[in-house]
């Protein structure tokens, strides 16, 4: 299975100078989680970190002192997500069929969340991981106003891996820059091509790290893994 890892973001949310999957947690940079998970995944055979040319050789540090044996590639990443996960498409090998796309600062997906993911090709070509949502959701309009309460056992919410065909993928791309559509993941581009998009039983602790608060709770959930 081939992975590729977004990580050419900035941590505005988070208050970080520069990529916040640069941050410690306890005694690893965000990044390296991620990648320790990536690699102890069976099922993982190529890793591509899209980043940005100023994190690179800092990445590359992450990636020896974890003496990783996998292939891993670097990519240069765009001015979007969406521009960024286009580029490490390109940079698949070309033999790759399936692709796997986990956002960098995930870094408390587990090992077999990865291979969960990577078996659900056998019967889809598009999925993503998700839980349900346990909350009431309202939907508020403009002026601040409740507008709706949507089921909320039809609600999920999204998280990643995302895991897509690669051909199929790569024309969702494409038609997303001819009709100059802008969405928040990949998912949402086969929504847009009228292409199904599957679940996978996600993770309750596979939580995204995008403020301060979310890392003290990575941290605690380490813990308690270590």
């Amino acid at each position: 299975m081939h992975l590729l890892i977004p990580a050419a973001g900035v941590g505005k949310r988070m208050g970080a100078d520069g990529n916040k999957l640069l941050l410690t947690l306890l005694d690893l940079p965000i990044l390296g989680w991620t990648l320790k998970a990536a690699v102890d995944a069976s099922s993982i055979e190529w890793i591509g970190i899209i980043c940005q040319a100023i994190d690179e050789p800092v990445f590359q540090d992450i990636v020896a002192q974890l003496n990783i044996q996998k292939p891993i590639v670097f990519v240069r990443g765009g001015d979007t997500r969406q521009a960024s996960v286009c580029n490490g498409l390109a940079a698949l090998p070309a033999h790759a069929k399936h692709v796997l796309i986990h956002d960098g600062a995930r870094c408390l997906a587990t090992p077999s969340l990865f291979d969960r993911c990577s078996n659900a090709f056998a019967t889809c070509q598009g999925f993503i991981a998700a839980i349900p949502v346990k909350d009431t959701i309202k939907q508020v309009d403009n002026q601040g106003i409740i507008a709706a309460t949507p089921d909320r056992d039809e609600l999920w919410a999204a998280q990643t891996p995302q895991g897509f065909d690669v051909e199929l993928l790569k024309d969702a791309h494409q038609k997303g820059k001819t009709q100059d559509w802008s969405v928040t993941d990949d998912a949402a581009l086969f929504e847009k091509c009228k292409l199904p998009v599957h679940i996978v039983e996600g993770e309750e602790t596979n939580l995204k790290v995008t403020t301060p608060v979310d890392l003290a709770i990575a941290e605690f959930i380490l813990r308690k893994r270590f």
